[in-house]
């Protein structure tokens, strides 16, 4: 397992920390309205290749947050989701929301419309993603026949997720919720698709994580529909056969493998990020936000 050093999230007053990701930390709300909640930051920390970077990315947590609170709104009449508030305190407005607890599956419901990925390396290695079986002759961002839901293990921090086949998410949560994922995903990825190619952009494939409440509902938790967690191309410079330019980090990705010196297997960290890279990278979160939404930053 790779080692994460993640740095120490900031105290917030009237609240114990109790977990930091490579983008997010977790708190548990200690007194007031929402006592007892969860109160979720987005930070603006960046990660690749299984390190988070010593630079930061200005804004990037708060166009997390107020894209997934778009994405709420426009998927409330398929699921509801753990957003409770975003009354948060003033050190972390705009970027951070108040949640409720769930129970978590263990499981990343990944939905694809596209090929590429580590959906493309199983396609190559076997001519299936996940055990669905798919046409011969596909490329890397090749549209699939129809979208497929193609799940992977949640992995510890560090680690990779991995790709498996429906019966293992049946073995991990049982057949009737094993079928209400699936159903739930396909049917966010149908709607989330459609609403963005009106917009100019392609949704090739997006991660979502699912929760129960204690009456066994299951809702949407984490972020949703984010470029941290979908990949989100521009549809006229769609080109299959090749590397799709997207609304992420690859910026950071191609800077890092091409232009910086860094040798990826060394397992030294990689070096801070120019100037010009980091505002290439805000850009293009930006401008997926204000694309998707309508809504200027």
């Amino acid at each position: 397992m790779a080692e994460i050093d993640i740095p120490d999230a900031p105290e917030i007053e009237g609240t114990t920390h109790l977990h930091s990701g490579k983008v997010r930390d977790l708190y548990r709300i200690d007194s007031g309205e929402h006592e007892g909640r969860l109160l979720m930051v987005a930070s603006d920390r960046i990660s690749a290749y299984d390190f988070v970077l010593d630079s930061t990315i200005p804004d990037k947590g708060e166009v997390l947050t107020r894209m997934s609170l778009w994405w709420f709104e426009q998927l409330a009449g398929i699921v509801g989701n753990h957003v409770v508030s975003t009354d948060v305190p003033a050190s972390v407005a705009g970027r951070a929301v108040v949640v409720e607890r769930l129970e978590m599956f263990p499981v990343e419901c990944v939905a694809r419309g596209y090929l590429t990925g580590s959906g493309l390396l199983d396609y190559e290695r076997t001519g299936e993603v996940c055990g669905i079986a798919l046409p011969a002759g596909l490329q890397d961002g090749s549209r699939l026949p129809e979208p497929v839901f193609t799940p992977a293990t949640k992995a510890d921090l560090g680690d990779h997720d991995e790709n498996v086949d429906y019966e293992a998410v049946v073995a991990a949560v049982g057949a009737d919720a094993a079928a209400e994922l699936r159903a739930l995903t396909m049917r966010v990825y149908d709607t989330a698709h459609d609403l963005a190619r009106e917009r100019g952009i392609i949704l090739a494939d997006t991660k979502l994580e699912f929760g129960r409440r204690a009456d066994g509902t299951t809702i949407l938790g984490d972020e949703v529909l984010t470029p941290d967690s979908s990949r989100f191309w521009p549809a006229d410079d769609w080109e299959p056969g090749r590397a799709q330019a997207s609304y992420d980090k690859q910026v950071v990705r191609d800077w890092l493998t091409r232009e910086s010196g860094w040798d990826r297997a060394s397992g030294e960290a990689p070096p801070p990020l120019p100037p010009a890279v980091v505002e290439r990278t805000r850009a293009r979160y930006v401008e997926a936000y204000e694309l998707l939404t309508g809504e200027r930053f």
